[in-house]
């Protein structure tokens, strides 16, 4: 006989609160889009790519939370409300095989997803539609032990994949706004998972990863922190001064100050940043605020 498992535990790992991610990609990805004369808005299409980037999102969620709880991570890590994963699995452990399907199952769904807009003509999605996937596969047990790419690989998913990905299945050709949008969102993503590895350094540590705070230390990690930031300001400016942007678009330059806020934590505390979550939180904030004030302003400017 089975043993039994609470849904619940199945749907914590999907990490709910986190999954607004998605439609903040998304979100910037179809505004700067809809900046080029020849893209209108298609409702349909643009349900689909909502879909497809919560899906993408669930399944590397899942994915990651059952592959963590099979290493053993789960049962050493520190959580905190920003990091360690949802701490679902060790409470409910006959919930594990559910949650590798419904990682699989999401991860399909994706791709069905992306194979809709490769029919309907929209081919500059698949060099970026594959790399995306292969990304959900191999985050957490291949990507978490290369420093340089466990960086890169967030920020390249959710806003190289994801916000060009939205513009090009809506049916956008190559644009510096596309592009600067995706790069605003690849650093600003890039920090926030850079950010949360800090408390976990020591449990990663024991379970054969190395990402960069392991491999580099703390302190230049947080320089890197930092290079990212500026990052992401010159992919406002730039936009502006280019003309690619209208002037509006700087405002997305407040909440962006928030990293600075969580760059000032991570300067004091270092691995300790988890003591004090307000410090993540402002990480977690500038990450989800900073494209959707441009977004917004990119639709109403």
């Amino acid at each position: 006989m089975n043993p039994t498992y609470s849904a619940q535990t199945v749907l914590q790992t999907a990490r709910g609160p986190f999954l607004i991610l998605a439609p903040v990609c998304v979100l910037a990805g179809v505004a700067a889009a809809l900046l080029q004369p020849d893209v209108q808005l298609n409702w349909l299409s643009l349900a689909l790519i909502l879909a497809g980037a919560l899906a993408a999102h669930i399944s590397v969620n899942m994915l990651n939370e059952y592959l963590d709880f099979r290493s053993g991570l789960d049962l050493n890590t520190q959580r905190t409300p920003f990091s360690g994963g949802s701490g679902a699995l060790p409470g409910d452990p006959a919930a594990a095989k559910a949650v590798l399907v419904g990682g699989i199952a999401t991860l399909v769904l994706t791709g069905l997803i992306g194979l809709y807009f490769l029919a309907s003509g929209a081919w500059g999605l698949l060099p970026l539609g594959l790399a995306g996937l292969i990304v959900i596969v191999t985050y957490t047990r291949q990507i978490n032990r290369s420093p340089w790419l466990c960086l890169v690989a967030p920020g390249f998913g959710f806003g190289l994949a994801m916000v060009a990905g939205s513009g090009y299945a809506l049916g956008a050709a190559d644009s510096p706004a596309l592009w600067l949008a995706a790069l605003l969102t690849f650093f600003l993503v890039n920090n926030l998972l850079l950010l949360n590895q800090y408390p976990d350094i020591e449990a990663d540590k024991a379970v054969g990863r190395y990402h960069f705070p392991i491999a580099y230390g703390v302190e230049k990690s947080t320089r890197m922190y930092a290079l990212f930031v500026l990052g992401a300001a010159l992919s406002v400016v730039v936009g502006v001064v280019g003309g690619w942007f209208p002037l509006w678009s700087l405002l997305a330059l407040l909440p962006l100050l928030l990293s600075v806020k969580a760059l000032s934590g991570a300067r004091q505390l270092g691995a300790a940043i988890g003591t004090q979550p307000q410090f993540m939180a402002a990480n977690v904030m500038a990450t989800l605020a900073t494209p959707t004030v441009l977004g917004l302003t990119l639709l109403l400017g």
